[in-house]
């Protein structure tokens, strides 16, 4: 479908939205931690900045947050051989914007957890809008199962989700369930979960601001349904045990997110600033050949939990 309308306007508004939500995430996390702050690295992309760029914001070595990363770009450009080849993109120059985060806990009673936000546009070689997206989703992966942590984040992405429809939550939970799962694993879900989605393309300029409403409503949401549980969790003592199940677990993170994640692949396939597509693999990880935690463990009751979906919202 060929979109006349300008959308800079409409993508000016996505634009906005991203850096003051960045804002808002980054100084409540800050405010969590107490002791370390985001360190901000503003980039650009191409020859004097003509590609785009963005605001990777970085925290580390704090009280409750051992690093994490929020991040924004607002990034453009010509579509090369590669991203027809690699991402089966057909046109003539894109555009993308978005935020995206991780949050890696120094507590292993704490979860990490991935958020992300984005919208793309697709132009033809006179500039039309061919094809324009909203994708993103958020998902919770805990190293220790406390049922009651995961109902609440599922519940409250649930809440703001239903105000658009019903259906949206189950189609995208079981996306989530689905897409964020090491296949080379037996099918071993990278965490518990939470809602993915992709490509939810617009018809027409209503169908754009309802996605633009939902796409806010997700993302306003997300630190009420991590930082309760992050307060929860972050005073809880714990040993060396527990920090090497962490480190093990987090070994299966970057498996995923070196081999099968698709946003990695896009940024790297749209030269994409290195730093900052990685920023999302932990300070720590760690590969035990076959390894197997005892069962009826707290352990083994949390890699269960990863290998087979469940309903958290009943």
């Amino acid at each position: 479908m060929l979109f006349k309308t300008d959308t800079k306007e409409f993508r000016g508004r996505w634009i906005e939205y991203v850096y003051d939500l960045q804002d808002k995430i980054c100084n409540a996390l800050a405010e969590e931690d107490g002791k370390s702050v985001f360190k901000t690295d503003e980039w650009v992309r191409g020859v004097e900045g003509k590609g785009g760029g963005g605001v990777t914001r970085v925290i580390e070595n704090g009280n409750v947050f051992e690093k994490g990363g929020v991040n924004t770009s607002v990034v453009y450009g010509k579509v090369t051989n590669a991203m027809r080849n690699q991402l089966k993109l057909e046109g003539s120059k894109w555009f993308a914007c978005g935020l995206s985060l991780v949050i890696h806990p120094l507590n292993p009673f704490v979860p990490t957890v991935h958020a992300n936000w984005r919208y793309f546009e697709l132009y033809d070689e006179e500039g039309n809008v061919i094809e324009r997206w909203f994708g993103g989703g958020t998902d919770l992966t805990p190293y220790y199962l406390f049922e009651e942590d995961v109902k609440h984040f599922h519940c409250t992405i649930k809440n703001a989700m239903d105000k658009f429809g019903v259906d949206n939550y189950p189609k995208y939970k079981k996306w989530c369930d689905e897409y964020f799962t090491n296949t080379h694993r037996n099918n071993e879900m990278r965490g518990v979960g939470g809602v993915f989605y992709d490509h939810l393309r617009p018809e027409n300029e209503s169908e754009a601001e309802e996605l633009l409403s939902f796409q806010q409503s997700v993302g306003n949401i997300f630190l009420d349904a991590y930082l309760p549980i992050v307060k929860k969790r972050k005073d809880i003592s714990f040993t060396d045990r527990e920090v090497e199940w962490q480190e093990i677990r987090r070994g299966r993170y970057v498996e995923f997110n070196l081999i099968h994640d698709r946003g990695t692949l896009f940024g790297l396939k749209t030269n994409g600033r290195t730093e900052s597509i990685l920023m999302s693999l932990p300070p720590r990880a760690r590969w035990l050949y076959d390894y197997t935690p005892e069962a009826g463990s707290a352990e083994y009751k949390l890699l269960q939990a990863c290998l087979h979906p469940q309903n958290w919202v009943d």
